[in-house]
């Protein structure tokens, strides 16, 4: 009889994203083999056969949380109208920060200073705003949007988005803030800013 596999996806991800907790709550320091493998309910030996070192670990919680993100863009419904699909890839960026907000902090901010992320991360990384680049360049195609390079409209949303999450996660909005309906609603403005005049009037 084969002996079961303790080294398993579903350890390696319940170690990344414990990992990812220790990071963004109390920072790098936190982040011990020994201290991470105890919360798992594994050996050190586990995370050093997944992962390699810390440095390799680091890697893989980044590359984790925007595989994570790429399957959520490329994974909203489309509606036919690609401006309308660029509000929901701004929705859905939102949704993705508020279900692994351990791994946003590592994939957007300095959290660990030093880190560089390997090339295939960084492939990740690029690859997985392609479903925006890609929108973006069809509402331009389809008389739209504003015959701009699309990752001047893209990097912009993605300013928008970032922003308002980032204010939303460190808890820096005013009581009472409509965050959801706030959010929608100036991404539909951002959208219209970005439509040819014809289309406006």
């Amino acid at each position: 009889m084969a002996r079961p596999r303790t080294h398993d996806e579903a350890l390696r991800l319940k170690l990344l994203d414990r990992a990812g907790e220790l990071l963004s709550t109390d920072g790098p320091k936190a982040l011990s083999l020994r201290k991470l493998a105890a919360d798992a309910g594994t050996s050190t030996t586990a995370v050093y056969s997944l992962f390699g070192g810390k440095p390799e670990l680091v890697n893989a919680v980044y590359q984790e949380g925007f595989r994570r993100f790429g399957a959520r863009l490329r994974g909203i419904e489309r509606s036919g109208d690609p401006v309308e699909d660029f509000v929901r890839l701004g929705l859905a960026y939102r949704e993705s920060a508020l279900a692994d907000p351990h791994l946003y902090s590592i994939m957007f901010t300095k959290a660990v200073p030093g880190f560089e992320p390997g090339a295939e991360a960084s492939r990740v990384a690029r690859e997985s705003l392609a479903p925006l680049v890609d929108t973006v360049r069809a509402a331009i195609g389809a008389g739209l949007f504003q015959p701009v390079a699309p990752e001047v409209i893209a990097v912009s949303a993605w300013g928008i988005v970032h922003g308002l999450v980032s204010l939303e996660l460190n808890g820096n909005l005013p009581p009472g803030f409509d965050v959801a309906g706030s959010y929608e609603a100036a991404l539909r403005a951002h959208a219209d800013g970005w439509r040819l005049t014809q289309v406006r009037e």
